[in-house]
Formats: C-alpha cells, structure tokens, sequence
C-alpha cells in the first residue's frame, strides 16, 4: 500500500514512523506541485466545501461518519462535470434522461445534499 502526500511539515517523522509500521509506503511528491496528485486535491476540496464547511463536528467517530454518508453521496448520486453531469456508474451518456415521473427526493447528511431519482 502507497500514501501519497505534500512535504506539509504536519507530516513529521513520526508520522512516517507509524505509516511504515503499519507498511506503508510513504511517498513524497515535490514541493508546490498539486499537480502530482489530482485527483486526491480535488476530491479533498470537495469534501471539504460541499461537507465539512457545513458541519459541526463533534467527535471522531461523527467525523467519519459525516466523510462515509459524503462518500457514498459522492460516489453515488452527485452529478460529475467529468462525465457531462452524469452521475458515475449509471450507464453511458447515450442515453436519454427520463422525464416522466415523479420525482423523489432522499436527504444526506442530515438535509445538506440530496439524493434526487424519479419514483418507480
């Protein structure tokens, strides 16, 4: 297992220490290139603007509670300008959206997102 990360000085040397005792592969990328790992930086702003910002976190177990409702949101139902608003895993973008039918709105996270699909 690889964890790829920034030369951010919170990452010290014991931090290093419990990755590679855990055998993790500490990997450094170079100073100022966001660049090397966009896909990460770019998640990472996403959860924190569309969640984080929005939430009072209480303790660690909320935390991680909070990031897994935000994934599964993400992963699942959040339009992706990557593949023209579609949502990832639905199919290919040939074909048409629906437009009849009622529409069903399912909260996430406590009523900060929704979930929005056409009632069967």
């Amino acid at each position: 297992m690889h964890l790829i990360r920034d030369n951010d000085g919170k990452y010290g040397p014991k931090f290093v220490a419990v990755a590679e005792g855990a055998e993790i592969n500490v990997v450094t990328i170079p100073p100022r290139s966001p660049n090397l790992n966009p896909i990460c930086e770019r998640f990472l702003k996403s959860v924190r603007h569309e969640c984080l910002d929005h939430v009072i976190i209480l303790d660690e177990q909320h935390l991680r509670r909070a990031i897994k409702q935000y994934v599964s949101y993400f992963n699942a139902s959040r339009p992706h300008q990557g593949t023209a608003q579609r949502i990832p895993g639905e199919g290919d973008g040939d074909r048409p959206l629906c437009s009849g039918g009622r529409v069903v709105a399912t909260p996430i996270l406590g009523g900060l997102h929704h979930d929005y699909r056409r009632a069967a």
